[in-house]
């Protein structure tokens, strides 16, 4: 049985949290043990997906159908990288439960929120930091570098984060290619690293950022694009040295 925590918002105020529920139809969940108890993971579709710690739950980029959600317990957390549609849904935000969740996102996501959700909200910026309870959030650059891509994701607008929990440390790449800030993350446990062109990058980019910061599982996601832009999981893990697990999460099922 999980004992009931909380994370702490900045404020100091409590966010009362339940423990875990049942995990939602259709999604095949990870668990992963930290310090703190298990880290479950649920893939959502795509960018989106939900992360259930004995503090609560955070949901990251939630987006698309809120039955998608059912079953999950509500967010104490919303974790948004940017405001591009696969990634920030006003719709979908409105639809789930959400009248306890704070809300983390970039400066231009911040400024799209609802005045309620603005309340609840802290927006960080590339490089800066908050902390939750025993939950810290960077928030890491997440941007385009060829040429011809730059106008996707400009740098200084869009995040990544890295959320560590203890000594449990989790990176999320939002849409980014494979920048210095991505190469440089250090003891990261679980990754989640997006290959999709001609928005962010190829697998083969892809694997060799995630082969230099060297979690010890990765999850490829936000791997499907239009026209020829679909990226193969599997050639990307095939890429990895030994020592880096891939975890297939079954986004587009």
């Amino acid at each position: 049985m999980h004992t009931r925590r909380t994370f702490l918002a900045t404020s100091g105020a409590a966010i009362t949290l339940l423990p875990f529920a049942a995990r939602a139809d259709g999604h095949a969940p990870d668990m992963f043990p930290t310090s703190m108890g298990d880290l479950t993971v649920h893939p959502i579709a795509h960018a989106s997906l939900v992360l259930e710690l004995a503090d609560g739950t955070i949901y990251v980029d939630p987006v698309g159908d809120a039955a998608d959600y059912a079953g999950l317990p509500a967010a104490a957390i919303i974790l948004i990288t940017h405001e591009h549609g696969d990634h920030f849904d006003a719709e979908t935000l409105a639809a789930l439960d959400t009248g306890s969740s704070v809300f983390i996102t970039n400066p231009a996501v911040f400024a799209m929120l609802t005045e309620d959700q603005q309340a609840r909200a802290t927006s960080l910026a590339n490089g800066d930091r908050m902390g939750l309870g025993d939950l810290t959030i960077d928030a890491i650059a997440a941007y385009n570098t060829t040429e011809d891509r730059l106008n996707f994701h400009p740098q200084g607008r869009d995040n990544g984060y890295v959320l560590t929990y203890r000594d449990f440390r989790v990176y999320i790449s939002g849409d980014t290619e494979d920048t210095p800030e991505m190469r440089g993350l250090e003891n990261i446990d679980l990754a989640f690293v997006c290959m999709n062109l001609p928005f962010t990058m190829d697998a083969e980019a892809a694997a060799s950022a995630v082969a230099e910061f060297a979690p010890t599982y990765v999850y490829p996601y936000h791997y499907r694009g239009r026209d020829n832009g679909t990226q193969d999981p599997a050639e990307f893990a095939a890429m990895l040295p030994d020592g880096i697990e891939a975890k297939m999460g079954g986004w587009y099922s």
